[in-house]
């Protein structure tokens, strides 16, 4: 006499690909909202700045309305700079050198959606960032102009470049040369990049040079569209552009997953 077959419930196997990466999203947004050093990188940090850059005349830029015309986009352009670049790349260092990212990479989830996974957490953090930063501007008197879409092009193409550089610097620096590294360029992009002080500041000879950076671009862009109502920009989209496929191409090529 022959037995049954039998059903084993649940079948093994893989999970679908989409839940595979919905779960890695949702995982890599806990990570961030629950690391404090993250928080204030991506969260405190530009609020902070808003608030009292935006409450006391550091430098002189006019009324005050004009301080938060100048002062709105380059926070926006900060908190891009700090979520996609900095705690990406410094994250992102500290799994391939405990060894997170290689198993991760082992696993059934593709070493391809697992980096999709991680952009889409920089892209939801982000949009948390904006809608506070917003929030707080409107509160304090800021009065915004043009198109949000254009807005929205300038901050995923800024996105892009900064991610990809951030990846580029993690896959190809020890952690702790990453950790240094990245904040360093915050501080110069902070500094340089029209965020914190405007780029006609500068001399005239270093204005053309500043304005190809990344930092520098996005800032400038969004500046162009919310203060001046400005069309979309795409003389810094194709900037922000250039950065994204160029640290994007080396970072596939030189990539180190342990």
């Amino acid at each position: 006499m022959t037995s049954p077959p039998m059903t084993f419930t649940p079948q093994p196997g893989a999970a679908p690909l989409l839940r595979m990466l919905l779960a890695q999203t949702g995982l890599e947004i806990r990570m961030v909202l629950r690391n404090g050093e993250q928080l204030l990188l991506t969260i405190v940090i530009p609020v902070v700045v808003l608030v009292v850059f935006g409450s006391i005349e550091v430098m002189d830029l006019g009324r005050r309305s004009a301080r938060m015309d100048f002062l709105v986009p380059g926070v926006l352009a900060l908190a891009v700079l700090s979520t996609a670049f900095t705690g990406l790349a410094i994250g992102t260092g500290f799994e391939r050198r405990y060894g997170a990212l290689k198993r991760l990479g082992a696993s059934p989830l593709p070493r391809g959606a697992l980096l999709t996974a991680k952009g889409l957490a920089v892209l939801a953090i982000e949009a948390m960032q904006v809608l506070l930063l917003c929030v707080v501007a409107l509160a304090l008197g800021w009065e915004p102009h043009g198109s949000p879409f254009a807005v929205l092009v300038l901050l995923l193409a800024g996105t892009a470049a900064f991610a990809a550089l951030g990846l580029l610097m993690a896959g190809t620096l020890r952690a702790e040369a990453t950790l240094a590294a990245a904040n360093l360029v915050y501080l110069l992009f902070l500094v340089s990049g029209g965020i914190a002080v405007p780029l006609d500041r500068f001399p005239d000879a270093a204005r053309p040079v500043l304005e190809l950076l990344p930092a520098g671009a996005l800032a400038e862009g969004l500046r162009d569209v919310l203060r001046d109502g400005a069309a979309l920009p795409l003389d810094a989209v194709a900037v922000l552009l250039a950065w994204a496929v160029g640290a994007g191409m080396l970072a596939a090529r030189t990539f180190r997953w342990e």
